[in-house]
């Protein structure tokens, strides 16, 4: 008994020895996309120039009072993206009115669900904060309507408004992209056959003509793990789940109303 005590103290205080040695062996976290240096420092100036963003990245970039600053960045259906915006402004300057425009793959400007995509800078401001909230992204829609849908999305800033003396005044601007995950409450049946991304076109011509040349496409961003396939959502789960509950509902109901069978008095038929 003594011999069996004395190894099992030992064994008790090896394994409390090793769990340091276990957790200081323990990689450490990995830095966010924001913080790993790969976000972009420079904006585009026009569509076919945009800067690509991925989600979650701060993206900075230096310019003057009257230019139109670009970025671009992938959104998948069932997203909710938010696009926020940091406006530092000289230190002397008149009102200016700024304003963020965000557009979909058509290069349809997207109304904003919520959020101040125009705010006006009061004479001595340091900085001014612009943000937009879209719509819930779509796997499918009409022809006709503007929704939303899967691909590249299109970020422009610039100036509406301001004093000619100020025109061409230093600025510095940041942009950051983050999306929310609604699920299937926005699930429709039916999804595109490839996403809006720029370069797709080409990219067809050229796999029908067999052609190298025109093979490369011009955007190459799209979400984590890929695009989602359009037909798949928490919503099948909920159905699955409801179908099973109904099942269960029915089997109690009937063996609550079936009764215990023949009455003891009743005299069997003839």
């Amino acid at each position: 008994m003594r011999i069996t005590r004395a190894l099992s103290v030992a064994l008790l205080m090896t394994g409390l020895a090793s769990v340091p040695a276990a957790a200081d062996s323990s990689p450490s976290a990995s830095p966010s996309s924001s913080d790993d240096g790969s976000a972009p420092t420079q904006a585009g100036t026009s569509f076919r120039a945009a800067t690509e963003l991925d989600q979650g990245q701060t993206g900075t970039a230096s310019g003057s009072t009257g230019d139109y600053l670009y970025w671009s960045f992938a959104a998948d259906a069932g997203q909710r993206p938010t696009v926020k915006a940091t406006v530092k402004l000289p230190d002397t300057h008149a009102g200016e009115t700024w304003q963020l425009d965000v557009y979909d793959g058509l290069r349809r400007r997207q109304a904003c669900q919520y959020g101040a995509a125009t705010r006006t800078a009061a004479q001595g401001t340091a900085s001014l904060d612009l943000a937009c909230t879209l719509r819930t992204v779509r796997a499918w829609s009409e022809t006709w309507a503007n929704d939303p849908l899967p691909g590249t999305y299109y970020v422009r800033l610039t100036v509406v408004d301001l004093q000619s003396s100020d025109l061409g005044q230093p600025v510095s601007t940041e942009l950051r992209v983050d999306s929310k995950d609604i699920g299937g409450a926005a699930a429709v049946d039916g999804s595109l056959t490839q996403p809006l991304t720029p370069g797709i076109a080409a990219k067809s011509a050229s796999d029908k003509a067999s052609s190298s040349s025109t093979s490369a496409a011009l955007s190459s961003i799209e979400p984590d793990g890929g695009w989602s396939s359009g037909w798949w959502s928490d919503r099948w789960v909920w159905t699955a789940v409801g179908g099973v509950l109904a099942a269960l509902a029915g089997i109690g109901g009937y063996a609550l109303t079936r009764g215990s069978g023949r009455p003891r008095r009743v005299p069997p038929a003839m």
